[in-house]
């Protein structure tokens, strides 16, 4: 990293000091959520979810549930419809959005009933006691695929599935496409992923018949538009929901932001309740039904000259919201409007967005928040241009930067880019991460046989995001009709209290970038103050503080715009305090200055008073105040830049006030036999503006930089084709750890915003827009390939050096029956053999008897005989974390006895649905005993699938394996001695859950 410039004597902004937090957090005094205390009889509250991506809801039936001791309600989507209105859909259209499912359920984990009880232990125990019935219908998780003809139809209001459908033209994009000597295209995808905080959701919502309002608190963290939504939903004026915030919040990246429809369900839960009630969210919840980015398919192309100058873009976005299309979305899509055309100088762009939807979890805001949908795309291509031209990458993206004497610029679709000098970064950071010699590198890593690649990535960084970039999604005429939105108004309040101390307060929820810390370096400066004579107040009230519907902790806006409006505040305070001390020191205001504690003449610094009496003269002697002033206890700054102004009627947009620069580059090498990525370099230049606190900055861009890796090499959420989600535990969705996460080098410049108080622009999600693209980049120059697909997970990575794995030879193993089709997801496959001690004749009557099947079924509690052939059975199996009650249909097919028959078997139940069949062959052995084999294929879907993952192999073995060893014991109960049996039942055991298993 480069040294910082030394600062003046006295100043605090721009100085690494030690985080006020951090005191408490790294001692175990954190106040989060669930730390703090709630009132006596308050309820807790567990959801009950569906483990079908799509289906009817054809019965509920909560009897049993209701009638466990400890349980005061419980709520069905009916329940919770008849007391609230559907939630804001993100467009125009006839559909409605509900917080739990309604007659429908269309994601696996969408709520279907909550429990709420004395305790959490009785409300779960008591969702395993609702009858649910569903009735399947098929899913769709692909956005292309989603929007054929005959697709699975979601909503009847989205036909095709498409939510929205909008285009764009700004310049003259076909003339410069006909006249182009290149047209280069790149087609990506960005994965479903998402941000996976310490801290899960968590609520305490309370509800007063009396004044028929609502205090919820929450570890939500804005935007507070949707404090709107939720008082909506609940059917109540704003002022009658108030919204709380804890002090700590354990990392949210955006994704807190979707706790708003739980809220609608606790504050519903209290209200039917009677009683407060409390709800924490467990990790499975989270993975599997909280939020995630939104996947997209792009396809680019450029009009490009034979130097590699790009005069015109063409973008096709499809944006797969997941299931609902719930507020804000579809801004993922829209936030970056402005922005499409990044760091270059593009004056010609066609854009095709569609926005759709599928049977996966609704999507919301997630750090980066459409960066990196749309730099994968950009920058992937900048690479593509040079490879086609055969032009250097690096000398492709510096003909297109934008002049660093055209600032502030004008984007084609409506930008206004406020400062830099994108040239200067990009040299900078190629000396500072010497670039020469990575270059070196990569020629004798490949002169020597090895796999490496070096790549590149430019970015602009938004940040203060315009109100009224969502309105785009709208026609012109549309946008008339609704009204204007435009703006980012940023709230902070400095009160002094009786003895002259400073307290502040802003209308935003940390989540651990540190605004105690920089806010009190921000008010000392301007007070002449020590940050530690600062008292910041990280709560938020809705019913008590100064807020707007802009309020929050989003888009990079903290050291931009609220940091900036807290100086404000600070500045109100120091001007009428200066009048007040000026006719104590008898000279002009404009010769008062604040130092050292104190207030003083600047041509005397000798002539001072102390800060602290001047300060609280308001509240002791207001009378004493000089004529004309008001008295100096608190002042409140409500500021909104007018440079966001709404979209205009070519839908021009300034979807963001101020804009940093990044430009990235890594070296990486791929192991040649196992795929893995291994990044030799890697270097990322920032110029955020004024830098506030470097060491913070710092952090962000390693914390992004960290988040970032994850995305480009580890996360996905992966569904089956039935929509059965596969990532719900950390063992399959894959975060990186400090293991995996190298040490960037860190390069800086600063050119100052002319539209922020302080200069400051964001920082903190820069790295999640670059360093996928520059990765990928990277990927693709190693392997000369043009399809580099997100994670890049080695086995992936494998197959694009080596190929596909080919098939298991022919006869490698036994073929095992076919499962049911439409189901396998989650497909297990094994065999074994078991040596029984009776005749074959004697086991086969066994398998035809439901006493048998109800001691041999593991976790069976009973068995009941439909025929001959057909069983039915209530059973209680646990994979991992996951148990329930399941109902069990068992049935008998290709008989031929005494030697064989075909076994199979459907589950069903509130945590997820299974089945498979397997051939039992049965072969008379010497002794009277039988020689047993069988060979099984199964499959399971819904919250199992979800938490099986790595378990689920290992978890049938030993739940099939408990089933022969039962019949072996039953059949042989007669035989031979106990020690006898007891020694050739864990011989057995271990043939099948080791060498015998397949």
């Amino acid at each position: 990293m480069l040294d910082m410039p030394q600062d003046k004597a006295g100043e605090w902004v721009g100085r690494a000091i030690e985080r006020v937090e951090d005191a408490a957090l790294l001692s175990g005094g954190g106040r989060y959520l669930d730390d703090l205390g709630v009132k006596p009889g308050t309820l807790h509250m567990a959801i009950l979810r569906a483990p079908h991506a799509h289906a009817d809801i054809v019965s509920i039936d909560p009897a049993a549930a209701k009638a466990l001791p400890g349980v005061a309600a419980v709520l069905t989507g009916a329940d919770v419809a008849k007391l609230t209105t559907s939630l804001v859909v993100g467009v125009k259209a006839p559909v409605e959005c509900w917080p739990m499912a309604v007659d429908r359920v269309r994601f696996v984990g969408e709520p279907v009933a909550l429990v709420v009880a004395e305790d959490r232990y009785v409300a779960e125990d008591a969702l395993d006691l609702i009858e649910v019935a569903y009735e399947m219908r098929p899913a769709v998780v692909d956005p292309l695929a989603a929007m054929e003809d005959g697709a699975p139809l979601l909503h009847h209001g989205f036909p095709r599935n498409i939510a929205s459908d909008r285009s764009f033209r700004y310049g003259d994009p076909e003339a410069e496409f006909a006249q182009a000597a290149h047209r280069i295209a790149i087609s990506v995808r960005y994965p479903r992923n998402s941000c996976t905080p310490i801290e899960t959701y968590g609520l305490v919502a309370e509800y007063d018949p009396h004044e028929d309002a609502y205090d919820v608190l929450a570890n939500f963290q804005g935007p507070f538009s949707i404090h709107a939504v939720i008082s909506r939903a609940l059917k109540v004026p704003g002022n009658r929901l108030r919204l709380r915030t804890p002090r700590d919040s354990g990392g949210s990246f955006g994704i807190k932001q979707g706790i708003f429809p739980y809220i609608v369900l606790g504050a519903v839960a209290a209200r039917v309740a009677g009683r407060p009630v409390k709800w924490i969210e467990d990790r499975l919840e989270h993975l599997m039904a909280s939020v995630s980015a939104t996947n997209r398919a792009t396809t680019l192309t450029a009009a490009v000259t034979p130097e590699g100058r790009i005069t015109a873009l063409d973008w096709d976005q499809v944006e797969d919201c997941g299931a609902h299309l719930r507020a804000p979305e579809p801004a993922t899509l829209y936030r970056m409007h402005g922005n499409l055309t990044g760091a270059y100088d593009i004056k010609n762009l066609a854009v095709r967005n569609r926005v759709v939807v599928t049977n996966k979890c609704p999507t919301g805001l997630n750090r980066g928040f459409g960066g990196p949908q749309v730099y994968l795309a950009l920058e992937r291509l900048m690479q593509r241009i040079a490879v086609e031209l055969r032009l250097d990458p690096l000398e492709v993206i510096r003909r297109n930067l934008i002049p660093a004497d055209a600032f502030p610029y004008r984007t084609a679709s409506g930008a206004l880019l406020d400062s830099g000098d994108y040239q200067k970064t990009l040299e900078v950071g190629l000396e500072a991460g010497r670039l020469d010699e990575l270059l070196a590198r990569r020629d004798k890593a490949r002169a020597a046989g090895r796999i490496y690649g070096i790549g590149y990535a430019a970015a602009v960084e938004p940040s203060v995001s315009n109100m009224g970039y969502i309105a785009t999604v709208l026609t012109p005429a549309e946008r008339r009709k609704a009204g204007p939105k435009n703006g980012a108004q940023a709230t902070a309040t400095v009160a002094i209290d009786p003895v002259g101390s400073v307290s502040v307060h802003v209308a935003s929820v940390p989540q651990g970038q540190g605004h105690r810390t920089v806010l009190s370096q921000v008010v000392a400066d301007v007070l002449g103050l020590q940050p530690s004579d600062i008292r910041v107040n990280a709560e938020m009230d809705t019913a008590k503080d100064a807020w707007s519907i802009a309020s929050g902790n989003y888009a990079s806006r903290f050291a931009a715009a609220v940091a900036g409006a807290a100086k404000m505040a600070a500045d109100r305070i120091a001007a009428r305090l200066a009048c007040v001390a000026a006719a104590q020191l008898n000279v002009p205001a404009e010769d008062v200055m604040f130092a050292g504690g104190k207030i003083a003449a600047r041509s005397n610094p000798a002539n001072a008073v102390p800060f602290s009496r001047v300060a609280a003269l308001s509240h002791w002697a207001p009378a004493q105040l000089p004529e004309g002033v008001a008295p100096t206890i608190r002042e409140t700054v409500f500021w909104t830049p007018p440079e966001l102004a709404a979209a205009d009627e070519g839908d021009h947009i300034n979807s963001s006030l101020c804009h940093g620069f990044i430009f990235d580059y890594c070296g990486i090498e791929i192991d040649r036999d196992t795929g893995e990525i291994r990044i030799d370099h890697y270097v990322t230049a920032h110029d955020c503006g004024t830098i506030l606190h470097p060491g913070m900055v710092d952090g962000q861009i390693r914390g992004g930089f960290a988040h970032a890796l994850g995305a480009s090499l580890l996360e996905e959420y992966a569904y089956g084709e039935d929509g059965s989600f596969l990532t719900g535990t950390f063992a399959d969705y894959l975060v990186p750890t400090a293991m995996e996460v190298p040490e960037p080098v860190i390069v800086h410049t600063e050119t100052p915003s002319p539209f922020t108080p302080l200069g400051a622009k964001g920082v903190g999600e820069g790295n999640c827009m670059s360093t996928p693209a520059c990765l990928a980049n990277a990927v693709a120059d190693a392997l000369g390939i043009t399809d580099v697909r997100l994670p890049l997970v080695p086995s992936g990575v494998a197959a694009l050096i080596h190929g596909a794995e080919p098939p298991a030879p022919a006869g490698a193993r036994a073929k095992p029956a076919p499962a049911p089709t439409g189901k396998g997801e989650r497909l297990m496959r094994g065999g074994g053999r078991a040596r029984v001690g009776a005749a074959p004749e004697a086991v086969w009557a066994m398998l035809l008897d439901p006493d048998t099947l109800a001691a041999i079924i593991p976790g069976a509690h009973d068995v009941r005989k439909v025929s001959d052939t057909k069983f039915t059975a209530d059973v209680t199996l646990g994979i991992g974390p996951v148990k329930g009650r399941y109902k069990a249909q068992v049935s008998l097919s290709d008989l031929d006895p005494p030697k064989a028959v075909t076994l199979s078997g459907k589950v069903d139940g509130n945590l997820g649905f299974g089945g498979g069949s397997g051939r039992i062959t049965l072969a008379p052995e010497g002794g009277g005993g039988t020689e047993l084999s069988y060979t099984y294929e199964a499959f399971v879907g819904g919250k199992v699938a979800s938490v099986g993952g790595r378990l689920l192999d290992g978890a049938a073995k030993v739940i099939i394996g408990q089933f022969f060893a039962a019949l072996a014991r039953k059949a042989s109960s007669g035989k031979g001695t106990k020690s006898g049996l007891v020694s050739r039942l864990l011989a057995r055991l271990s043939s099948l859950l080791g060498r015998d298993a397949r």
